[in-house]
Parts: C-alpha cells; sequence; structure tokens
C-alpha cells in the first residue's frame, strides 16, 4: 500500500528492524538460485573485491554479500543472505536516508550516498561511507536490484578529527582558539535565543594581562608560553569550579596574544558574571612559579551580560573590547562592566572624528562672538571669535566637543583656516559698515598643530590680503602650555606674525607651565588670565556671604602681581570670566586691562554685535 512493495518480503522494506525474513528458494546462491544467472566471472570478482558488497532485490533483503563485508559486521558472508540490507548499514536511522534508499530501490533516485556509525560485535564502532546504486538490468534478469558498497572511513574520519582538534585550538595553551571560540558563541546566541528553556542570555569576561609585553621583552618569548600556559590552566580550574553543579562550564579560550575570553552559555545574570571577573582577578595575583623563575601579573577584564536574542556575535565582542579598553585606562588590575551610557558618549565621539571634515566642506561651523570690553572706559575694543559646530544630528555643539578630535586628526588645520578667514572677513564688514568709530579688532584661537602642520605665517597673510583687514586687527590666541617653552618652527612663525603687525595672546594664562623667565623673549602682546583667578574675587568689596566664605583671597594677590609683571614686560592683561560688577571693579582697580565675560555679554551671532556697535555709536 501507498508504493510499498507486496508479499512475504514487504515487512523488511517498511519496518526495518523486525525479524529476520524465512529464506526462500529465491535467496539462494546456489545452481538453482537468482545468482546463478551471473557468469562466473561475475561471482569471483563479486566475492574476491576488496569493497565490502551486498546485493539486495527490490524489497530489500541481501541476495548476496562478499567476504569484505562480512569481515566488516564482524559476521559470517553466509549469515548475511536473506538479511535486511538497510538494517546492516544502519539506513533507516533517519527518515531522510531511508526514504532515498527506497526511493533507489524503486528506481526513482539514481544514487544514494551517505555516512554511517556502525558497531561491530567485538564493541568498537567504526565509520563507513555507504554508496546504493541500482543495477542494471536487474529487473529483467530477477536478479538484485541495487549494490550496497560500505568503505571503512574510520582512520579517515580519527586523522579529520584530529586536524579539526589541531586547528581549532591554540598550541601554546591548549584551549580553544579564536576560531573555535566563535563557533561556540554562535551557536550560544542561537540557542539562547530560540530555547524556551534556558535564561535566554549570555555573558563575557574578556580577559587581557598587564604588561605582558614586557615579559616577553625581558625574559624572552620561551618564559612568556611559559606564562600564557600557567593562567590557562588557572582559568581553567576556575571555569571548573564555576561550573560545577550547573547546566554549563564556562568556555575558556585563548583570542590571540595575551588575551583570553571565559563565555558563559545561560547566564543568570550581571551578578554571576562580576563573580566570575573578579574570582579571576584574584586567581591570577598569586605569584606563579615558571620553572625557578616567580612571576606576578595581573590582568583587566571587561564584562558583557545581555540577552541573547537580538545579539549578534559582532555587537558582543565589539562590547566586550570596549569594555576591556576601559579598564585598562581606569587602571588596569580590575574589571569593568559594560555601560551602554558610557559607550554611546564613545560612539557620539567616533561619528563626530569621522565628519569632522566632510563638515567644513559642507559648511557646517559658524562663529560666535564675544566683547572685550576695556575696564576703564566700559567701551568694546574687540571681540573673540568662538566656532561652534552645527550638526545634523547633534544639535549645536561647543568647542569643548570637537577641537580636541580635530586636533588629533589634523582636521584643526583646515577648520582653524576656515575659523581664520570667516572672523577676518566679518571684523572688515564690521569696520566698513562702522568707519567713523574705532575699529574692532578679532581674537581668534589657533591650535600648536595649526602652527607645524601648515605654514601659519602664509594663511594669515594671504587672509589679511584677502579680507582686507589690517594685521593690527587681528589677535592670535594660543594656550600657555603651547607657547611656553615654544622652539624651532613655532617660535619662529610667532616672531614673523608680531613683525607683521599681528598681536599674539597667551590664552588662559597661570595654569600651564608659567615660565615667567621664558615670557620676555617671547612675541607676546597680551596676557589672557585663566577664570579661575577671577572666581575667586570678592563680589562685593567688604560683603562676606556664603560664596564669599569659599573664596581664596590669594587669587587677588597673584592677578594683581601678574598685572603688574605684564605692565612691566609692556604687555596688557585680559580677564576672563568676568560675571558681575564686583570682580570688574576689582581688576580694574588692580590695572586689569580688558574684562571678557557674561557681564557684558555671552557669545553672540555677528549680528548682535552689529547691534552692540550702533547702540555705542549713538
Amino acid at each position: 500500500m501507498n508504493g510499498t512493495p507486496q508479499g512475504p518480503t514487504a515487512t523488511a522494506v517498511a519496518a526495518p528492524g523486525r525479524a529476520w525474513p524465512v529464506v526462500t528458494e529465491r535467496h539462494q546462491t546456489g545452481p538453482t538460485g537468482p545468482l546463478a544467472q551471473y557468469s562466473a566471472d561475475y561471482r569471483a570478482a563479486f566475492a574476491a573485491a576488496p569493497l565490502a558488497l551486498a546485493v539486495v532485490d527490490r524489497e530489500g533483503l541481501v541476495v548476496g554479500a562478499n567476504d569484505a563485508l562480512a569481515e566488516l559486521l564482524g559476521a559470517d558472508p553466509a549469515d548475511l543472505t536473506g538479511r535486511i540490507g538497510a538494517d546492516l548499514v544502519d539506513l533507516a536511522s533517519d527518515a531522510r536516508t531511508w526514504h532515498a534508499y527506497r526511493e533507489v530501490l524503486r528506481g526513482r533516485q539514481a544514487k544514494l550516498r551517505c555516512t554511517r556509525r556502525i558497531k561491530h560485535p567485538d564493541g568498537h564502532s567504526l565509520w563507513t561511507q555507504i554508496t546504493v546504486s541500482p543495477l542494471p538490468g536487474g529487473e529483467r534478469r530477477g536478479a538484485g536490484t541495487a549494490l550496497i558498497a560500505a568503505a571503512d572511513i574510520s582512520a579517515r574520519r580519527d586523522l579529520q578529527a584530529r586536524l579539526r582538534h589541531l586547528q581549532m585550538h591554540d598550541p601554546v595553551t591548549r584551549l580553544p582558539n579564536r576560531a573555535l571560540f566563535f563557533e561556540r558563541l554562535t551557536s550560544a546566541l542561537e540557542a539562547g535565543a530560540y530555547d524556551d528553556t534556558s535564561t535566554g542570555r549570555i555573558g563575557l569576561c574578556y580577559l587581557d594581562l598587564d604588561g605582558f609585553k614586557a615579559v616577553n621583552d625581558t625574559l624572552g618569548h620561551r618564559v612568556g608560553d611559559r606564562l600564557l600556559a600557567a593562567v590557562a590552566d588557572r582559568l581553567t580550574a576556575l571555569a571548573d569550579e564555576a561550573g560545577y553543579g550547573s547546566a554549563s562550564v564556562p568556555l575558556v579560550a585563548r583570542l590571540g596574544g595575551d588575551e583570553f575570553a571565559l563565555l558563559v552559555e545561560d547566564s543568570t545574570g550581571t551578578d554571576q558574571l562580576t563573580e566570575l571577573a573578579e574570582t579571576a582577578l584574584r586567581t591570577l595575583q598569586e605569584p606563579f612559579d615558571l620553572s625557578g623563575q616567580r612571576l606576578s601579573v595581573s590582568a583587566s577584564i571587561g564584562v558583557v551580560e545581555r540577552r541573547a536574542a537580538g545579539t549578534t556575535t559582532t555587537g558582543l565582542m565589539q562590547a566586550a573590547d570596549t569594555t576591556l579598553y576601559w579598564a585598562k585606562t581606569d587602571g588596569k588590575a580590575r574589571w569593568t562592566l559594560f555601560d551602554p551610557e558610557r559607550n554611546a558618549h564613545r560612539m557620539t565621539r567616533q561619528a563626530l572624528a569621522s565628519s569632522l571634515r566632510p563638515a567644513v566642506e559642507r559648511d557646517e561651523f559658524v562663529l560666535d562672538y564675544q566683547p572685550l570690553v576695556g575696564l576703564e572706559g566700559g567701551g568694546v575694543s574687540g571681540v573673540e571669535a568662538l566656532v561652534r559646530w552645527q550638526h545634523p544630528q547633534f544639535g549645536l555643539l561647543t568647542p569643548n566637543r570637537f577641537i580636541g578630535l580635530a586636533e588629533e586628526d589634523g582636521s584643526i588645520v583646515q577648520l582653524g583656516r576656515w575659523v581664520l578667514r570667516t572672523a577676518c572677513r566679518q571684523a572688515r564688514r564690521w569696520q566698513l559698515d562702522h568707519p567713523d568709530r574705532e575699529p574692532l579688532f578679532v581674537s581668534v584661537n589657533v591650535a600648536v598643530r595649526q602652527v607645524w602642520d601648515s605654514d601659519l605665517v602664509a594663511d594669515v597673510a594671504d587672509i589679511l590680503a584677502e579680507t582686507g583687514l589690517a594685521p593690527e586687527l587681528l589677535q592670535l590666541e594660543l594656550t600657555e602650555s603651547a607657547v611656553m617653552g615654544s622652539a624651532g618652527r613655532p617660535l619662529q612663525a610667532l616672531q614673523a606674525l608680531s613683525d607683521m603687525g599681528v598681536r599674539i595672546a597667551i590664552d588662559d594664562f597661570g595654569t600651564g607651565y608659567s615660565n615667567l623667565a621664558y615670557l620676555s623673549r617671547l612675541p607676546v602682546s597680551v596676557l589672557k588670565l585663566d577664570g579661575s583667578f577671577v572666581r575667586g574675587f570678592q563680589y562685593d568689596e567688604g560683603a562676606y556671604d556664603e560664596a564669599a566664605a569659599h573664596i581664596n583671597p590669594a587669587d587677588e594677590v597673584i592677578v594683581e602681581a601678574l598685572v603688574q609683571l605684564a605692565h612691566r614686560l609692556g604687555l596688557t592683561v585680559t580677564a576672563e570670566c568676568v560675571e558681575t560688577s564686583g570682580q570688574a571693579e576689582r581688576l580694574r582697580k588692580i590695572g586689569c586691562d580688558t574684562g571678557q565675560g557674561w557681564l557684558y555679554s555671552r557669545p553672540v551671532a555677528a549680528d548682535r554685535i552689529s547691534v552692540l556697535i550702533e547702540s555705542s555709536d549713538g
């Protein structure tokens, strides 16, 4: 029924594994049996073939088997006749193979090839490659309809297993290597995402030895390898202890160099992972005795624990690598847990860094200007240009969000050139719009990398010529740490700019090297006192309140001394962060020349400065 052969042997095909059928005359191999129709040469070749062979009829019963098959199966050749061929070589163990085998017997499929593990009567198992092929003309002669060939591939399988073990394990530590680790990680993520019986979570401790390079460099790679092997042994013992009594033991792998991983499948939460990391740190802190060489090492560990669903191997490893980096930068010899907010800040920083250069070309930067006010007369004498980034994704960004990045990747040169040109063009426009008043000078911040990586002198000369701004109306601000101790090219550039008529100002003075002896030899025109000094001033003379209780009176003494020193050297002094009239008055009495801060104005757009100029004109 349903296409299953009927007759005395139909049960053998439909339900392999049941009692062997009775061997009838048509299953004999003697002169009156079906094989008698084959030539003597065929029978001789069949019997002597080194390949294990059996012929089965349409119902799947063996009608002939050679000695090689009997030896392979540990049976007598005569006992194989009449047996169910599928049972002999385990073709009915899975539905797909069993179906394909029956299709070959019925002539509907050309060939079947599969690998089977067969148990020998003496107890050992062997791997065989089974091939089932139809015999041409078998039905017409009434003989067998298919030939089963079995080849012992146990040695090859063993070799493959050994080669895979070598391929997937580190030769120094004998731990699973990077390839096997990622294979296990991928499987664990898939299982955790779809297995309802698991916690659905996964955890990873990504470990790196602190100072391992020094061991290799001073003691040699042989000692370094022994240390890695000893670390692997301790981590393996730790994992075995951590996995005792639980469903799985953490996988310990060496990912390369001095990097190790402890993978926790079916994690129970961050507490489990942090406890594992803490134990690993304590375990590795114990000194190692390597053939009389006593070594102490520490480790940094990045810890990540999350749901398996929605997690990729790439995402998990990126998080682990980032967290390990945090552990290193936070001081080493510690574990650090992945922090999504900290990572988001890092990702934002990377996004800004990658888009800095194109942002200049897309004209995404704008300039605000903050007035510089004479403390004696109260008039606006100049403005400082402050760059902002109108980022399409993150909104308006202040310089502290991107200037450091620009200095790191060198885009500060391109950005600085744009700021300088834009500020000079605007200063010249104010001058032309208000010809009857004293023109404002514009102060522009310059990074030291602009001096080293570009011809700043040529850039300034070209921009002044292009915009028509007089050199004395341009002031360049460099930080104290960048200017103090300058020699060679930076000093030559500053001197050339000063000779050109451009003012040079030292920004944030008082917080850097403060090399006062060197100050007299620099082509500097202005000192800008750091705002931290101004904040220490009392707001009103004689006042004493909660704010004044925390004021350091030494700040006023220091500012007064710096102002007197600057004036003796022919320099003017600008005080930053002036926020109250009391601070402004104290600075004026001390002799400070110019003030800058929220008392006068926050940084504003160019049109607001125009309004300020017009009001002062009236």
